[in-house]
């Protein structure tokens, strides 16, 4: 995949899920994104991520909310098991597995950063129009301009 075509994401998880810890501890650092239960974030999934695409590894209902990981979507979409499984949180009695609402795929953690808080990115004016520090955003996935992770990347550089 080239730079022109590369789109970037934020995705965000509860790190007693999903931490940034965890996925890079996972073969090939690479984990099952299950649990999406938001037609829009299922959409980005389905029609916008590509293999490739940059990822901003989010942590979500924890103390410090905010950006914990650098990581690159993996692919392999596919239907989420969960949505079937009568014990799952996730389970969707309306889906069917001949026509399956909720999807996943593979992302893969590429590092772990100093977290970078949302008052941390708050400070930022490059920042300000970005869609998680928007009121009311609570989408678990979100595109991110490629200003934005250019500016972020930055950011991360400048910690080492």
């Amino acid at each position: 995949m080239n730079a022109a075509s590369t789109r970037y994401w934020l995705m965000k998880n509860e790190p007693d899920e999903f931490s940034i810890d965890r996925a890079l501890s996972a073969p090939d650092a690479t984990i099952a994104w299950d649990g999406v239960r938001n037609y829009q974030a299922r959409n980005f999934m389905r029609d916008d991520m590509q293999v490739g695409d940059g990822v901003l590894y989010w942590h979500s209902s924890c103390a410090e909310p905010g950006i914990y990981g650098i990581a690159r979507i993996a692919g392999h979409l596919r239907p989420d098991a969960s949505q079937f499984d009568p014990d799952s949180k996730y389970y969707d009695p309306k889906s069917k597995p001949e026509a399956p609402r909720w999807l996943m795929l593979d992302v893969q953690a590429l590092r772990k950063i100093k977290p970078i808080s949302v008052a941390a990115l708050r400070q930022y004016p490059e920042l300000e129009d970005m869609r998680v520090l928007q009121k009311g955003n609570r989408l678990s996935i979100t595109p991110v301009d490629a200003r934005h992770w250019d500016f972020i990347m930055g950011l991360v550089k400048a910690q080492r």
